[in-house]
């Protein structure tokens, strides 16, 4: 993999990433365009990220059969048409299904990204393309989060659209075709990929750490306006500090997954993840609520870059469907997380920080044997 290659990749990334993170904390502005409750346009994060855990799913077989070059450049489009769509909606339903359209062809994106690392990258150096591939897409959420507190939202969706249309062009030069194996490509192993013991364990891990971060996440930006009475500027400006401090996490874990084993990197994140959800439980004043944001962003990109690098070392056989149940898994289950906060969050802010702050402590103390066992069947793959 050339590092063009690696370059158009990053940016795709960025495009992609632009308004992810900006789209929750514009909830109260949406809400107040289109005249309806917070809670009922904070519907556009799951309507996002459920068909993009749905769609995942198809991207890692479909650059089997299709050459990954077109898959990506049709995707592109289609993207980058449905943002444009988003940014010149007439009414809230009109938004729902762009974002939907826009999980949909989004999500290809990550996959091939893994795939590529995965196949082309020797596995004492994945960390580093893993943490830096990451870590340009956090910095195009925190360009949008700061934009999204100084401009009308309705840009930051025509601005990826825009974006996305040049570099389509772009990547219909620059791209390099990716063909593979006829014969391998007929064959679809997600069943087989899950009778294996180390997909499963981290896929289930994947699942519940996606599930309560996004639980937490896609509400802070209506948490903020309900509890402190903020403004959108500011809204954003501490939305943003975790995908500051996420630019520097992505680079962090990858480093440390290198340095210090994919295990112990994992663990870092988690515990930094329960730190800042407890302490934000206690209503402090802004300056501290900023340091826990930071700390908030930093602990869910280290343990995101260690479970991406762990990816990178399962078996090749299953690199282009472990990829695809990544974007899947973490998607489908932060919709459904999202989802389910919101049921608590309508209830009560301190419930449903409690829930899933207690639900962090679960998982840093329980998933530690499935992580270890992980560790020592990966070790044995690569070894074979």
């Amino acid at each position: 993999m050339s590092s063009l290659t690696f370059i158009i990749l990053c940016l795709e990334g960025a495009v992609l990433s632009f308004n992810v993170a900006a789209s929750a904390a514009l909830v109260p502005s949406i809400s107040a365009a289109f005249g309806v409750s917070p809670f009922f346009a904070g519907k556009i994060t799951w309507l996002y990220m459920l068909p993009y855990g749905i769609a995942a799913l198809i991207y890692g077989p479909l650059v089997k059969i299709f050459d990954a070059k077109k898959v990506e450049l049709v995707c592109l489009l289609l993207f980058s048409l449905a943002n444009l769509l988003a940014g010149l909606s007439e009414n809230i339903y009109t938004l729902f299904a762009a974002r939907f359209m826009m999980g949909f062809f989004g999500a290809s994106v990550i996959p091939l990204a893994l795939i590529l690392i995965a196949r082309h990258i020797k596995a004492q150096d994945r960390g580093k393309f893993v943490g830096v591939f990451f870590s340009a897409t956090f910095i195009a959420s925190l360009l949008g989060l700061v934009l999204s507190g100084v401009i009308n939202w309705r840009f930051i969706y025509i601005i990826p659209a825009v974006c996305g249309f040049v570099l389509l062009c772009f990547m219909y030069f620059a791209f390099p075709s990716f063909k593979e194996d006829r014969r391998a490509a007929s064959k679809i192993k997600y069943i087989a990929a899950f009778r294996n013991k180390a997909v499963l364990h981290i896929f289930t891990y994947i699942f519940a750490v996606s599930l309560v971060y996004h639980g937490v996440q896609q509400w802070l930006g209506v948490y903020f306006a309900k509890e402190y009475n903020l403004a959108q500027f500011l809204i954003s400006m501490l939305i943003m500090l975790t995908s500051l401090s996420g630019v520097f996490g992505e680079i962090l874990g990858g480093f440390f997954a290198d340095k210090l084993g994919r295990l112990k990197t994992v663990n870092i994140g988690i515990f930094l993840m329960i730190l800042a959800v407890f302490v934000l439980l206690l209503k402090l004043p802004l300056f501290i609520v900023s340091l826990l944001m930071a700390a908030w962003g930093l602990g869910w990109t280290v343990n995101h870059a260690g479970l991406s690098t762990m990816l990178t070392d399962l078996p090749q056989e299953f690199i282009n469907e472990s990829a695809s149940l990544n974007s899947s898994v973490r998607f489908i289950s932060g919709g459904l997380g999202t989802a389910l906060a919101g049921l608590l969050m309508q209830r009560s802010f301190i419930l449903g920080f409690s829930v899933f702050g207690a639900s962090l402590i679960l998982l840093f103390v329980f998933s530690r044997p499935f992580l270890n066992l992980f560790e020592r069947l990966a070790f044995i793959n690569r070894k074979e």
